[in-house]
């Protein structure tokens, strides 16, 4: 694994607090009802994602996730302005906006989106590790799902596939406690998520998700084993949410004293703390960071509101891939 220098530490904390600041950002405009629908924030899981970022070849492995999507893009290098964009259900979106919220995607920079039905992208993810397998491609898939998914049919069937085949694949639980508005200890008789893995004799473990160091070495661990054949790894990454599930959440399943608990151990403060008592950057040099992530906030807010919405035609245009498509009538 590359090793976490100051250099690491210093981009942790700018890509961290850029992805908390840009969602903060979209919790604000959602009030004002600029973006519509549904909209999950990853507020406090973000050292989940910079740890996994750390561990990947960022040339050739691939991600995919549920509905809490919006970060992992821009971590792997999707401009975030075409990602607000894409909330904000304008052309210039990733999907052209038509995807939104729960369907971010870029082919481009391997990422698989964005899915809103719960634990469907785990079959999905054990499909990429597949067709890489049999093209020999040396790639390895990042396949992630909240604790509510691993109660889905498809994850217990996808696991015994991923074994039985050894595909190069990752499955990684972001368990931040509650699915939806439900503890995992009123759904599932073991809270010990992890195990699971083990009735598959799948490779498995906790990880402390609140801690970007961590992730990456576990997470590194199983890459390697992964891209060396050893098969399929299934990761619980024990991290929190610091909002509601959605921004409808009233969140009357936990107190408020629970989510402050909780922020003492938020994973910026953590990697913000190294950095000071390390030095590895002044105050000043701190502070001109947190200007730089608030400009380039504000820089993909003015993008979503001056771009334009969608064209009629489009809704045509991009549905069918047969342009001459027989069962199709309209009037523009």
């Amino acid at each position: 694994m590359k090793k976490i220098t100051k250099e690491v530490y210093l981009q942790w904390y700018e890509d961290m607090l850029f992805w908390r600041k840009f969602e903060d950002k979209l919790a604000a405009v959602y009030i004002q009802q600029k973006v519509r629908g549904f909209l999950h924030l990853y507020n406090g899981q973000e050292a989940v994602l910079a740890g996994s970022l750390h561990a990947m070849d960022m040339e050739k492995d691939r991600m995919i996730t549920a509905y809490r999507n919006h970060v992992q893009p821009i971590g792997l290098g999707v401009d975030p302005k075409r990602v607000m964009a894409e909330l904000y259900g304008k052309v210039t979106g990733t999907s052209k906006g038509m995807g939104g919220s729960m369907h971010i995607f870029s082919k481009e920079h391997r990422f698989y989106g964005g899915h809103g039905i719960v634990g469907g992208q785990i079959p999905l993810g054990a499909g990429l590790a597949f067709a890489d397998k049999y093209f020999e491609r040396d790639a390895v898939t990042l396949c992630y799902m909240g604790d509510g998914a691993v109660r889905q049919g498809s994850l217990h069937e996808t696991f015994n596939l991923a074994m039985l085949w050894q595909l190069p694949v990752v499955f990684i639980c972001e368990n931040n406690g509650y699915a939806m508005g439900t503890s995992v200890a009123r759904t599932s008789h073991s809270t010990e998520i992890w195990k699971l893995g083990l009735g598959y004799e799948m490779p498995c473990g906790p990880v402390d998700g609140m801690d970007p160091v961590t992730v990456a070495e576990e997470v590194y661990k199983a890459v390697d084993r992964a891209r060396t054949g050893g098969g399929p790894t299934f990761l619980e990454m024990k991290t929190y949410r610091y909002r509601g599930h959605s921004m409808s959440d009233a969140q009357h399943y936990r107190t408020k004293e629970e989510v402050e608990e909780y922020k003492k151990i938020d994973p910026i403060t953590q990697v913000l703390d190294v950095i000071k008592d390390k030095r590895y950057a002044t105050d000043e040099e701190i502070a001109a960071i947190d200007k730089r992530v608030k400009d380039r906030v504000k820089e993909c807010e003015k993008f979503a509101e001056k771009s334009d919405f969608p064209p009629v035609e489009q809704l045509y245009e991009t549905v069918y891939e047969q342009e001459d498509y027989p069962f199709l009538s309209h009037k523009l």
